[in-house]
């Protein structure tokens, strides 16, 4: 929902109330697109987000009319065979099934605040039951809050479900019932400590990717709103004092980026503590020897110290800024995706100093 929150938005304050949400429910082969992808379509022909590409969203934008007027959703199924697999927009006959549901104002409206703050949430619809149930949502916010409902008895066992909804597998079934479980897992955040060219550069990139983006730098000729107006969190603080204001989560990746023990070591530091799924730092090989015989000197154990990459990246010879950046955010996705051949030692440039 994330990916379209800013759409839906302008569409509803320009007036727009009827708009189809279609969401990926099930993919088998190369689908373009994972379980939970989405996009809006409304009945004026306006379109964001994606779950394939080709005729997939032309479907959608087709059926939209209809789901809005019966106002009970519907399973689009699609599977091509290798040689119409590209003009459907579904590689290598790749099938997907597609829930296409009325917008339902009520639940955006308790789901919105939590989106915007990066909060965990989950809604659970009734794709297949009784027509007294079909179609029927429950949303539940990250402490359990709750809004909509499907059933007194089936509300309870959602609730259940939606406390413990992370894994791929998001269809429940029952007697005579199905529920798609579509948890929005917080989106993931990079944390820069210093605002270098770098920083500058792997910031946009970050936010390109659909990562959340802070910055902490105390200096105020690197930490200024000039270089870094369009991330989240720009913070001129210590890091000591900064990352007490930063929730380091599993979906967090710290990079430091300085060369200055006085801002790296703190923030490595704080990022040993914490469950960050990625910890990178800037420096050539001497450089990181000399970082972690400090840290070491802290009571850091080789294995703890074995979660920082560094030097930095993958390596693909970058040169320059945005190229480094490129590198890093790249072995950032890789760790965040569990690839196993992680090259490191980005560039001879982003191993100098």
């Amino acid at each position: 929902m994330r990916e379209i929150l800013d759409d839906v938005e302008r569409w509803l304050r320009e007036g727009e109330r009827d708009i189809a949400i279609a969401t990926v429910i099930t993919t088998w082969g190369s689908a373009p697109r994972g379980v939970g992808a989405k996009m809006a379509a409304t009945k004026s022909g306006r379109v964001t987000g994606s779950i394939s590409g080709g005729c997939v969203e032309s479907a959608i934008i087709e059926e939209g009319p209809a789901v809005l007027a019966s106002r009970h959703p519907k399973i689009l199924h699609f599977e091509t065979s290798d040689d119409t697999a590209w003009k459907v927009g579904l590689p290598c006959g790749g099938t997907i099934d597609v829930l296409v549901e009325p917008f339902e104002p009520s639940l955006f409206e308790f789901l919105r605040p939590y989106l915007k703050v990066n909060a965990r949430v989950t809604q659970i619809t009734v794709i297949r039951g009784p027509e007294e149930l079909l179609g029927r949502r429950i949303a539940f916010g990250p402490n359990g809050e709750a809004a909509g409902t499907i059933s007194e008895q089936l509300d309870a066992t959602a609730r259940e479900i939606a406390r413990t909804a992370r894994t791929p597998e998001r269809r429940f079934s029952g007697d005579e019932l199905e529920l798609f479980i579509d948890p929005m897992l917080p989106a993931p955040t990079v944390v820069m400590v210093g605002g270098v060219h770098i920083a500058v550069a792997l910031a946009k990139l970050a936010q390109d990717m659909g990562y959340r983006s802070v910055v902490i730098d105390p200096r105020k000729s690197f930490g200024s709103a000039d270089r870094f107006g369009g991330v989240d969190r720009l913070l001129a603080l210590w890091p000591d004092e900064a990352f007490r204001q930063v929730e380091l989560t599993a979906e967090t990746a710290v990079v430091v980026l300085t060369h200055d023990p006085k801002l790296d070591d703190p923030a490595l530091e704080a990022a040993l503590r914490s469950p960050v799924f990625y910890i990178g730092a800037l420096g050539s090989a001497r450089t990181q020897e000399r970082r972690r015989a400090r840290l070491a000197e802290r009571g850091y154990t080789d294995v703890e110290l074995e979660r920082i990459h560094g030097p930095v990246g993958l390596d693909i010879r970058a040169a320059g800024p945005a190229e480094i950046a490129l590198s890093i955010l790249a072995e950032i996705v890789a760790t965040a995706r569990g690839a196993h051949a992680v090259m490191r030692g980005s560039s001879a440039a982003a191993a100098r100093g």
